[in-house]
């Protein structure tokens, strides 16, 4: 029996946050990446869901996946551990909620959603689980606007002072966050829609960040 059919969702996304406040702490991964960001794309992914899943109903079987590669997703970033180790314990955690299958296309999804990795590399062929892959890749990009993040990573990770980190965060953001749209990374309408308002307000902390520095 499928343990999860014996779950809530809600019990399954308890599960899925205290295993990023777990993995967070064994592994020293700062704020930027941790339960707030996790919240933050399991937020987007849930919206993004939603607004797609009247024309697309075959979601409802997937939604499980989605929302666990959302709340998930950096518990295995190569900047703090084994990508592939991280993956698989994650995977294990799992292992007594979702069916074998729902856990392998989970991994597929998070294996191959960064930004680094699509421009290198492309988006991967996933079939029918190709729109929960854009959405949970959505999500991920969509919390990208936040330059705070990006300023806490560079003071935890790099050990930046502020006014460092604030310049770095603001050359990352011309050279890679700002270009996102026109790039064209965005898929969904919904995400297409919140890009816009998230480019403009970032457009703005980023001009006046600039006139401090």
């Amino acid at each position: 029996m499928k343990m999860s059919s014996i779950l809530t969702l809600s019990n399954l996304l308890n599960i899925g946050f205290k295993y990023v406040i777990e993995t967070s702490y064994k592994f020293n991964i700062d704020e930027s990446h941790a339960l707030k960001h996790s919240m933050e794309v399991y937020g987007f992914a849930k919206r993004i869901y939603d607004s797609e899943l009247k024309q697309n109903p075959f979601l409802e079987t997937q939604k499980e996946i989605i929302l666990m590669s959302a709340i998930g997703h950096d518990m295995c970033d190569k900047k703090y551990m084994d990508e592939k180790e991280g993956i698989l314990r994650y995977q294990n955690y799992l292992s007594e909620f979702m069916q074998p299958n729902d856990l392998d296309i989970m991994s597929k999804i998070i294996s191959t959603m960064s930004y680094s990795k699509v421009k290198v590399n492309g988006y991967p062929k996933l079939g029918d689980f190709q729109l929960a892959y854009h959405i949970v890749r959505e999500a991920d990009l969509l919390a990208a606007y936040d330059i705070d993040r990006c300023v806490m990573y560079k003071m935890h990770k790099e050990k930046c002072s502020y006014t460092d980190a604030l310049k770095e965060a603001v050359t990352l953001f011309d050279n890679r966050v700002f270009k996102m749209k026109t790039d064209r990374l965005f898929i969904t309408n919904f995400s297409k829609k919140e890009s816009l308002k998230l480019h403009k307000k970032a457009k703005k902390e980023v001009e006046s960040i600039k006139e401090i520095l």
